[in-house]
């Protein structure tokens, strides 16, 4: 388990990426981590309610729909953050088949109100969580044919999900893209830019193996502020 504390957008983050013990369940073996990342955070007086995003991995589709249930059944509620989840067996380090990176928030106001926001109709993951001014989009993902036109597909929805939320592109801070394994880095590139998109001042790239739907080929995570 590893923890990296820093600051961003005016604010301190703790994050926290860990692997779930190998002998049991994924579901039972997800859960005891985020019990282990609960007690990490509280060394930093912060708990799993300071969660502002969290990505699930699992080592195969079953791994990963386990895992999942178990942060679904654990961030409940007012809990729930913006979230995603993979298939990636190169994140692995360990013979585990679960895998957690948890994003914590301490907000500049320590009264901040959480605001999960599903989608219509709902979901089993959040459209967005507004925290403290800032607003965390879960990871959106398209089933067109190829991975130019996804992106353009998924930029489309993020237009909605940020007109829905009250904020809007010059706001957006950060977009991270999970790419299918393989996948060309410049077509997405190439397709950020066609949709004017590259100015976002932070773009990350990562390659996993798969994701919930056999089709997609890229998820897109944002994270802007309120207006």
């Amino acid at each position: 388990m590893e923890t990296k504390i820093f600051s961003w957008l005016g604010r301190e983050f703790v994050e926290i990426s860990g692997e779930a013990q190998a002998g049991a369940s994924v579901e039972s073996a997800t859960a005891e981590l985020l019990g282990r990342f609960e007690a990490a955070l509280k060394t930093h007086n912060l708990t799993l309610d300071n969660t502002a995003r969290i990505r699930v991995f699992g080592r195969d589709r079953q791994a990963r729909t386990d895992a999942t249930l178990a942060r679904s059944k654990i961030l409940s509620g007012s809990r729930r953050a913006a979230s995603s989840s993979f298939i990636s067996q190169d994140w692995f380090d360990s013979p585990g088949s679960g895998g957690l990176e948890l994003l914590a928030l301490r907000p500049l106001n320590a009264a901040a109100q959480r605001k999960p926001v599903d989608f219509e109709p709902a979901r089993n993951y959040l459209n967005h969580l507004k925290y403290d001014a800032l607003l965390f989009f879960s990871g959106f993902t398209a089933e067109a044919a190829t991975l130019a036109q996804q992106v353009k597909d998924v930029l489309g929805t993020l237009d909605q999900a940020f007109a829905r939320a009250n904020t809007d592109w010059a706001k957006v801070k950060k977009l991270s893209l999970l790419l299918q394994r393989g996948s060309d880095i410049d077509a997405a590139k190439q397709a950020l830019a066609a949709a004017n998109r590259l100015s976002v001042p932070d773009i990350e790239f990562t390659f996993v193996d798969g994701f919930a739907g056999e089709k997609y080929l890229v998820e897109i995570e944002a994270t802007a502020l309120c207006s």
